[in-house]
């Protein structure tokens, strides 16, 4: 099958395309993309369930690392205020780990941007067949009522008025025949009219289900950023309480990465199947739901030579049918005006109803054809399939480079916490704050000396 214009598999497409699938049995499931099939759904699980298993491993990780950290911690000697050593490391290492998840941060911003590009890609695309369709069905519309008033209109007139010479009526009636075999042959174009499916109506759920996972996408960009920087803000003040909620904060975000890597991972490898080779599925999809023709959904989804038009013996016994109506509108203009003067005017009525009929035509003809619906076809495609995709991988790797550094920062936050001093709450307590507790313990000796 031809592709569409400007649109080639990519690279990543193909990698990911290449990449082994399997079942909940393990057994091995086709690349092909078949959303409807069970081995295939649970092949995409599978994947999504990968990102499942990494969280567990890094709970437990987690878990086991601080527990070895406080339960086999050597004892400290009694009085000593000198640093553990290696404690200066760890800090910094905690702030390496929050800083790559900042710099993950702004590569997730740069991809949730290029999906909602590719998925508005798409939706224009959509937008713009769904003018195209309307437009074909408008114009054949307008045509069959405005050849069908002709008929019950002018051309009664004429006979009315040309009844007294057998030979024109003959003709008028000739020139009735044409324009309704014409008006027959058009109604058959409107090929979209009593389709269930509204490109309109898809492009719309489309844009609402992208303006949610867009607004997701942000908060959850939002709420790392602001983790990163409270966590660094609570480390450069070494308040305690900071890092404490910063750290059940940080492994909120780690859970919800974990969570987001697994649909992205899902996602990307099963649009790399649907973009890898689109035409056979959308083609069956889009005549399962529309009940269209396969001749006629070929010819517009692969448009090339190897399919014809389905519509070319209608355009082209229209296209006769209104030459011949010409030809016998000339003809009763010549024979019948000197002779009926009142015959004039339906004439020329006639002549103008069959001129806007021709520029119509012209325009219906140009619509039909192939060109502008297969553009549309190409650019959803790359929209979704080069765009969106890219999109989706930036956002993976946001999500490893978060889960990575929120794990690194879950492992240090606690040694750095510990570093902290004991009074690094009242550090920056006013001396003559009457609350603060070395004020009240001072008063308090003072009353018991002078007692």
């Amino acid at each position: 099958m031809g592709a569409p214009p400007g649109y080639r598999p990519s690279a990543w497409v193909h990698l990911l395309h290449q990449l082994p699938r399997a079942d909940f049995q393990l057994r091995p499931v086709p690349s092909g993309f078949a959303p409807q099939e069970q081995e295939y759904q649970q092949a995409l699980l599978l994947v999504a369930a990968l990102a499942g298993l990494g969280l567990g491993l890094s709970l437990i990780f987690i878990a086991v690392y601080l527990i070895r950290f406080c339960c086999c911690r050597p004892p400290e000697a009694p009085g000593t205020k000198s640093p553990p050593p290696g404690g200066g490391c760890v800090t910094w290492s905690c702030i390496a780990a929050l800083l790559v998840g900042c710099a993950g941060i702004g590569i997730g911003f740069y991809g949730n941007s290029e999906t909602s590009d590719g998925v508005s890609q798409l939706s224009s695309a959509l937008l713009h067949a769904n003018h195209t369709l309307s437009a074909i069905d408008h114009l054949v519309l307008e045509m069959v009522e405005r050849l069908g008033e002709a008929v019950r209109t002018e051309l009664t007139t004429l006979e009315e008025v040309l009844t007294q010479r057998t030979e024109l009526v003959a003709a008028t009636r000739g020139a009735r025949r044409q324009v309704e075999a014409m008006a027959q042959q058009l109604q058959g174009l409107a090929f979209w009219r009593d389709v269930p499916l509204s490109p309109l109506q898809v492009a719309e759920d489309v844009s609402f289900v992208e303006e949610y996972r867009w607004l997701a996408y942000i908060l959850l960009l939002l709420l790392e950023l602001l983790v990163c920087l409270f966590t660094l803000l609570g480390l450069a003040k070494q308040s305690k309480w900071l890092v404490v909620v910063m750290t059940v904060m940080s492994l909120l975000v780690l859970i919800l990465s974990w969570g987001s890597m697994g649909l992205e991972a899902a996602t990307a490898v099963g649009l790399s199947d649907f973009c890898s080779s689109p035409d056979t599925y959308v083609l069956n999809l889009t005549q399962e739901e529309t009940g269209l023709g396969s001749d006629i959904l070929s010819y517009y989804f692969l448009c090339n030579q190897a399919v014809s038009n389905p519509f070319q013996q209608r355009l082209t016994l229209s296209q006769r049918a209104l030459a011949n109506i010409h030809s016998q509108l000339q003809g009763l203009e010549r024979e019948a005006v000197p002779q009926f003067p009142s015959a004039q005017k339906p004439l020329l009525s006639l002549e103008e109803t069959m001129n806007v009929t021709e520029g119509n035509f012209h325009q219906l003809v140009a619509l039909l054809h192939c060109r502008g619906l297969h553009k549309d076809y190409g650019a959803a495609l790359r929209g979704l399939c080069e765009d969106a995709l890219e999109g989706l991988l930036f956002l993976l790797l946001f999500s490893l480079l978060s889960a990575g550094a929120l794990a690194t920062a879950l492992c240090s936050l606690p040694r750095a916490w510990a570093l902290f001093p004991p009074s690094d709450d009242y550090d920056d307590t006013d001396d003559d704050d009457p609350f603060n507790p070395q004020q009240e313990s001072k008063r308090f000796v003072q009353w018991q000396s002078s007692i």
